[in-house]
């Protein structure tokens, strides 16, 4: 196992880093959706209804 690891270790810790960065992106995700934000950068709760084209859908369900 010495061996191996000792040879491979660039690859081990590089896909560790791209799967830190994943991790890290799915949790940004997920907060910002509990929080109400969309992914464009739209608030339900901030815009008033200004942006007709909410992904989320807050304003046709009539929610702001």
């Amino acid at each position: 196992m010495g061996a191996w690891f000792s040879s491979n270790w660039i690859d081990v810790a590089l896909i560790a880093g791209v799967a830190l960065v994943a991790a890290l992106a799915v949790w940004v995700m997920i907060r910002s959706r509990k929080a109400g934000k969309a992914p464009c950068g739209c608030s339900c709760s901030g815009c008033g209804g200004a942006c007709a084209s909410c992904p989320m859908g807050c304003h046709a369900a009539g929610k702001k």
